[in-house]
């Protein structure tokens, strides 16, 4: 029988895992289509912002100063490691090194077709006898140079795997009388350089991690920051001239009210209110449904209920992440080869529904369908169970929880520690 053919969308971390699996096992062929020149993903920081010199959308949300808020002891993937002699929290370049020389070490450029961009995926119902995954479905999947969108071509393939990420389109958060702010308004994912705002006083909305950085890494050329959100108050000491403050109630003109009726008059607005999911290249015969953050049908947040060879990977939230995509994309390659055998899509919706119910319970909103934080280690010992691999080793988990109860106390200085992973379990 002839090989299974899977699409992989996206040459970032997710993407090149699942290439390196893939590739791996005689019974696939594999093709990934990045829209870049080059591997990485959102860790390919670019100056630019806006539109890239091809007409698309810049999808990196780096800044000139970022680092990891991870040890790079817990961001690598199980089987390779970053080299020892960096720091424990690594600079954006570094980590696209680190996926760089992986992409090399497992000779996965052969398979990825650079400055490709996916425009179409549409699944098509086949024969039986022709369907190599056995699912009575393919999948049509055009793409298109990035320099020339109308030379399409369109291939059929037995499989999907969805890694384009998603922290590239930003959620604008809805504020009366936002449009009325005379001063700058910029997204998180435009913010570059701290010297932009040399000698301003800057609101920042927001305070999960990229608030919280980004606040921190512009205080030293600021006159001030506002650091407004809703959250219990930050535990952490920040810089003298950053401020926390509660959300935006509503601005009128240069007058923006906060919750508590506080009125503050900032020169610039930079929203770290999060990104939201966006597959355009899905056609509506995907039958994928977005809804206030929320993705459907997908049975343990990977595989499609009604088309079992599309999945999507990394779309969780609050992870430990490149090991979480390991594990994820064990899980929906053995959906593919047959060693997984999935129950009906009844059950699996059920199941869908009730771990959707279960972060209600536990008091999530609805835009928090994906969120994992406390529950990973649970959900990826599920998938590893099911998958038959290795689970996430205890040594990282402690350290991931360590680095978490660290950060709260010390936002300005846990990046200067250092670790060292022990291996136990």
């Amino acid at each position: 029988m002839s090989s299974i053919r899977v699409a992989v969308v996206g040459a970032g971390a997710a993407g090149l895992c699942a290439v390196k699996h893939l590739a791996r096992k005689p019974q696939f062929s594999v093709q990934a289509f990045e829209q870049s020149k080059g591997v990485g993903g959102t860790w390919a920081y670019s100056e630019r912002t806006g539109k890239d010199c091809n007409g698309l959308p810049i999808h990196s949300s780096m800044y000139k100063n970022l680092k990891t808020n991870l040890p790079k002891e817990v961001m690598a993937f199980p089987d390779y490691e970053f080299n020892n002699t960096l720091p424990s929290f690594v600079t954006h370049k570094q980590v696209l090194g680190y996926l760089e020389d992986y992409s090399t070490n497992f000779n996965l450029l052969q398979h990825i077709k650079f400055e490709t961009s996916v425009v179409s995926i549409e699944p098509f119902k086949v024969a039986t006898g022709k369907c190599r995954t056995g699912q009575g479905h393919m999948w049509q999947v055009t793409s298109a140079p990035v320099t020339n969108r109308s030379n399409t071509v369109t291939e059929e393939y037995d499989a999907v795997i969805i890694c384009s990420g998603h922290y590239s389109t930003p959620l604008m958060p809805t504020i009366p009388g936002l449009k009325t702010f005379p001063g700058e308004v910029m997204h998180s994912h435009d913010y570059r350089h701290p010297e932009h705002f040399e000698g301003k006083t800057v609101l920042c909305l927001g305070a999960a991690a990229s608030g919280m950085d980004i606040s921190i890494d512009m205080s030293s050329y600021a006159e001030k920051v506002y650091l407004c959100h809703n959250k219990a108050r930050l535990e952490s000491r920040l810089p003298d001239n950053v401020h926390q403050k509660l959300g935006i109630e509503s601005i009128d003109g240069k007058q923006v009210t906060l919750k508590d009726g506080e009125v503050v008059t900032p020169d610039c607005l930079l929203l770290c209110t999060g990104y939201q999911f966006d597959f355009p290249f899905l056609t509506p015969g995907c039958n994928i449904c977005i809804e206030d953050e929320r993705i459907t049908p997908l049975f343990k947040h990977i595989v499609h209920t009604e088309f079992p060879t599309l999945s999507f990977i990394g779309i969780t939230k609050i992870i430990c992440p490149f090991q979480q995509f390991n594990v994820q994309l064990l899980f929906a390659i053995s959906v593919l080869d047959g060693s997984l055998l999935l129950p009906s899509k009844e059950s699996m919706d059920e199941d869908t529904e009730s771990d959707y119910k279960r972060r209600l319970a536990e008091g999530l909103p609805h835009r928090y369908a994906h969120y994992m934080g406390k529950m990973q280690w649970e959900y990826s010992d599920e998938l590893a169970r099911m998958a038959g691999c290795v689970p996430v080793s205890k040594a990282v988990r402690t350290l991931f929880d360590s680095i978490h109860a660290t950060r709260v106390k010390d936002l300005t200085g846990y990046k200067k520690l250092n670790y060292y992973l022990a291996d136990y379990e």
